[in-house]
């Protein structure tokens, strides 16, 4: 059977999502345990060292970065150390869909910043589905409620944050590597926990944790490859929507690893956020095909 380049990239998009929920659930696991710091910075330290030898085997340190484009790296960075901190302490405390779920917000809010910031046009239905996956999001947030906790926010902060580094890697060069990117992103949040560790008392880990550990690594680093993979096959309108198979692992992760499964409330809020994520998807596809080259349409 010959795969076609949409399949293909979809595949791996699904690969890449189910990759980046199995870190998730190995992290989560772990934290039962070790500390956040800890596991941030033993994550981190494995993640940098494994990125820096690709990007070295890679040439990408020796391409030349602009000022403006080490002001993006450097914003983007901020933000990746925001985003690892908001949504791993999410994902402790809260059940693994009910974070996946608002982070499936992303594509949305994506859209809503490059109107905003990068001045791109949206016409009024992305604008109108971007509301209603917004009131999908405060459904299973549920500002108010019993269920509402600090890390319910801390989820919503890290959608703010993923939305900063993502606007901020649109803006980049395109001739600057992203292994390089990568690299610095991750030596940001190395320092950040690094800063934080050295601050905290260090728990002893066992074989299974460093196992546990282990597996956590490879299925982040197996993420970054696969979506990068992902993007360069096919067209992107038809490769994007299969980020939300994330959240179908979540769901089944977390009945057959954590005993959990989410409200009905939660499962309501969860479907009108992939559901407008999906309709902003295909009207961004349909402009795309739609438009002569040099314009956008509404």
């Amino acid at each position: 059977m010959t795969l076609t380049p949409n399949l293909r990239g979809a595949l791996l998009m699904t690969g890449a999502m189910t990759a980046f929920t199995v870190n998730d659930a190995f992290m989560k696991l772990l934290s039962d345990h070790v500390p956040f710091f800890q596991l941030l910075f033993l994550r981190s330290g494995a993640v940098v060292v494994l990125i820096g030898l690709m990007a070295w085997r890679a040439g990408a340190f020796s391409a030349p970065v602009s000022s403006k484009d080490k002001a993006l790296i450097g914003l983007r960075t901020v933000a990746e150390i925001g985003s690892a901190y908001f949504f791993l302490n999410a994902l402790f405390n809260l059940p693994i869909a009910n974070v996946t779920a608002i982070i499936q917000a992303l594509p949305l809010t994506v859209t809503l910043g490059a109107a905003l910031v990068l001045r791109e046009q949206v016409g009024w239905r992305r604008f109108l589905a971007i509301g209603v996956g917004f009131a999908g999001v405060m459904i299973i947030v549920r500002p108010g409620s019993d269920g509402f906790t600090i890390y319910s926010a801390y989820g919503l902060l890290a959608v703010v944050c993923v939305t900063a580094r993502d606007l901020a890697a649109r803006k980049l060069n395109a001739e600057v590597p992203s292994l390089m990117v990568a690299f610095v992103a991750g030596a940001g949040v190395l320092l950040f926990s690094a800063t934080g560790a050295a601050f905290i008392d260090w728990q002893p880990m066992g074989r299974g944790d460093f196992v546990l550990l282990a597996f956590a690594v490879l299925a982040i680093i197996g993420g970054y490859l696969f979506s990068v993979m992902a993007m360069r096959v096919g067209e992107i309108g038809a490769v994007a929507p299969f980020r939300y198979t994330s959240l179908l692992a979540a769901l089944l992760l977390g009945v057959f690893v954590f005993g959990e499964w989410p409200d009905t409330w939660t499962q309501i809020g969860a479907m009108i956020v992939v559901a407008t994520g999906l309709f902003t998807l295909w009207r961004e596809r349909k402009s795309a095909r739609g438009t002569p080259k040099g314009i956008r349409v509404r």
